[in-house]
């Protein structure tokens, strides 16, 4: 979704940059391999993935460092909303026009959004996690079969 939207109003053949989560946790890889899966079946030029593990001062740092080696950057899609606001900040900081996705659809996040700050954040929907888990548990206490796995759908929120 993030890939998509960067695609959609940076153009087709955005620049982008990666900020990572922790290497190794299904968050990180999840949503690592569908990033990877737009820039792969599109003409988006990836100009660098590093981790940042989900930590605001830890995405500032490396997006510092990113900028520095990769000036014409147009985009970039952090794992969460925590490394975005630490990348927004680095962007800032160096005076550059650069869209920012975040992941999480947290509070700080939506907040930047509505700032227009962050273009966007891809939001979990907790209520439909919550709703659906409890439709899942009642349907196991009665006996009945379930899905193995029960995706909850996520959106945009972009200002």
């Amino acid at each position: 979704m993030a890939g998509h939207y960067i695609m959609e109003k940076v153009g087709e053949k955005a620049k982008v940059i990666q900020l990572e989560g922790i290497a190794g946790t299904s968050a990180a890889r999840e949503r690592g391999e569908g990033f990877m899966n737009s820039v792969k079946g599109s003409e988006m030029e990836l100009l660098a993935s590093q981790p940042a593990d989900f930590d605001r001062t830890k995405g500032l740092n490396v997006m510092e460092n990113l900028l520095a080696a990769n000036p014409d950057v147009q985009a970039v899609f952090a794992q969460n909303d925590e490394m975005a606001l630490g990348a927004l900040r680095a962007v800032q900081a160096a005076g550059k026009d650069v869209m920012i996705v975040g992941f999480d659809g947290t509070e700080d996040g939506m907040a930047a959004v509505k700032r227009g700050k962050l273009a966007a954040t891809i939001a979990q929907q907790p209520d439909m996690i919550g709703a659906l888990g409890v439709e899942t548990a009642d349907k196991v206490l009665k006996g009945e079969k379930v899905e193995e796995y029960i995706p909850v759908p996520l959106k945009v929120v972009a200002e």
